[in-house]
């Protein structure tokens, strides 16, 4: 039985198994290892698993699979969580670039502290009426790498996400392949409180960094707030969105453990 070593990160609650995979560690079916590894009764626990990867294309490649086995193209925490790994690993340096399945990222590592790049509203649909159990939503829908449903409500803490964000995630409007889905609530002239349902884990997380980002840039274009926009997440951290001159996520990231498990 072979050992595998691991890293347990959070990005501000998103939580997540990291492993160096730069010499093919990892032998059989990484979407195998990633539901073992996430599962939080019998595995590591995390919404995802992180791979560190060679890139032809820049420093190096970030590889994501969900908890439930599911490749993403692209997690703004997993991100921010990968450039700390990396930095740590003495793979780059402290401001580098690094490939995903979405698009290149840039990043600056500042001790705890990482900002990344991501994309600007793509497939921006500002206002899809989207109607559930009898009710119909003024739904905002763009991709930032991932897709993600917006629905501005007055009271965040009110709304049952995992049963409304479910109906949303499965909902005809938005494909086969789902979508996340992002309640967000004003809560200043910069500031937003926003949870989200994220497609893949299948349930609230306690932040999402695409999901964030997606919030800020509707919240924006709606008149609603300004850029830097102060994201509270449920795990309590503030992420920062910055929508010029580039889009950019920034908040902290922490260690929670290093271990080993045997594959």
């Amino acid at each position: 039985m072979k050992t595998l070593k691991f890293w347990k990160m959070s990005g501000s609650g998103n939580d997540f198994v990291v492993i160096d995979n730069r010499r093919k560690v990892i032998r059989g079916s990484p979407a195998a290892l990633a539901k073992r590894l996430c599962y939080r009764q019998e595995g590591v626990g995390g919404d995802g698993l992180l791979l560190l990867e060679p890139s032809a294309k820049a420093d190096f490649r970030m590889v994501y699979y969900n908890a439930d086995g599911s490749r993403a193209s692209m997690c703004g925490n997993g991100a921010r969580c990968m450039a700390w790994f990396a930095h740590q690993h003495k793979v780059v340096g402290t401001d580098f670039t690094f490939e995903t399945d979405a698009y290149l990222v840039h990043a600056q590592v500042r001790q705890t502290r990482v900002r990344v790049t991501l994309s600007d509203a793509q497939n921006y649909q500002p206002e899809l009426p989207v109607r559930i159990q009898g009710k119909t939503y003024k739904t905002a829908f763009l991709n930032t790498g991932v897709p993600h449903a917006v629905i501005v409500v007055p009271n965040v803490e009110t709304i049952d996400v995992e049963a409304l964000g479910r109906e949303f995630r499965f909902h005809p409007a938005f494909g086969p392949k789902g979508t996340n889905v992002n309640f967000v609530q004003k809560r200043g002239a910069n500031r937003l409180r926003v949870r989200t349902y994220e497609r893949g884990v299948e349930t609230e997380t306690l932040a999402c960094g695409t999901g964030v980002t997606a919030s800020a840039i509707v919240a924006v274009r709606q008149g609603q707030v300004q850029s830097p926009v102060l994201c509270t997440t449920t795990g309590g951290d503030v992420l920062t969105v910055r929508l010029t001159p580039t889009v950019t996520l920034e908040g902290p990231v922490r260690l929670t453990f290093k271990g080993e498990t045997h594959v």
